[in-house]
């Protein structure tokens, strides 16, 4: 296999990869939402654990 042929078998997969990608039923602010939600109660959770007493 040359390298010519193998940069042409990556451009063409990387064309074809394009097409697809997101999914329909993701919202990008739904799963920011969460993420976010998440990190603020591991932080929350944290924080109660380490008071000095």
């Amino acid at each position: 296999m040359s390298l010519s042929s193998t940069a042409h078998q990556l451009v063409t997969l990387a064309s074809e990869g394009e097409q697809g990608g997101n999914h329909e039923s993701l919202s990008p602010y739904l799963t920011g939402g969460g993420a976010l939600v998440a990190l603020l109660l591991l932080l929350w959770i944290t924080t109660r654990f380490n008071r000095d007493r």
